[in-house]
């Protein structure tokens, strides 16, 4: 009992383990978490197929470069190089429609993850098998289940739908 008021002494003082270690809501709110909340009736930039034209372009906050670039554009689109249509694209769009249709490698990872768990599950059935499972009844054997087939068969067991349908009684056999 003296022990263990010690330690809670010891847990408190001054080195503030006991606080790092407490989880009441007024230590967890001291810690000044703050959470990005999205304000959702602003236009926002997406990548998405089925909304391939975003509503604000991806890039808000240009550079100088890039201000000379869009002043640019305003004039003949054949005086601009290559360079700088790819660059101007670039400001209103993160991805082209073909970027955001190219497949990821995350398949593999899923795949892999599921051959885990199925061998897991594999080694577990096996191991109930050999350690918790008994024996197989002897009710199962193959002359048990024909002694219990004849003996239904002896006592004429559901005759209009059953699998004593199959069976003459005349000839004592099957048909």
């Amino acid at each position: 009992m003296l022990s263990s008021r010690v330690l809670l002494r010891g847990l408190r003082a001054e080195t503030g383990l006991w606080r790092s270690l407490s989880t009441s809501t007024r230590a967890l709110a001291s810690h000044g978490h703050s959470v990005d909340v999205i304000d959702c009736s602003v236009p926002q930039y997406n990548n998405r197929l089925d909304t391939p034209l975003p509503d604000i372009p991806f890039v808000r906050n240009l550079t100088p470069e890039q201000k000379k670039l869009k002043e640019k554009e305003k004039e003949s689109w054949t005086n601009l190089t290559k360079e700088e249509k790819l660059a101007l694209y670039r400001l209103t769009y993160e991805l082209s429609y073909a970027e955001m249709r190219q497949g990821s490698d995350d398949w593999k990872t899923v795949l892999g993850g599921l051959f885990f768990f199925l061998g897991f599950t594999g080694l577990l059935v096996l191991w109930q098998r050999i350690y918790v499972y008994g024996d197989v009844p002897h009710t199962l054997a193959p002359e048990w289940v024909e002694k219990q087939t004849q003996r239904m068969i002896d006592m004429r067991v559901n005759p209009v739908h059953g699998f004593s349908v199959n069976w003459d009684y005349e000839k004592k056999q099957w048909k």
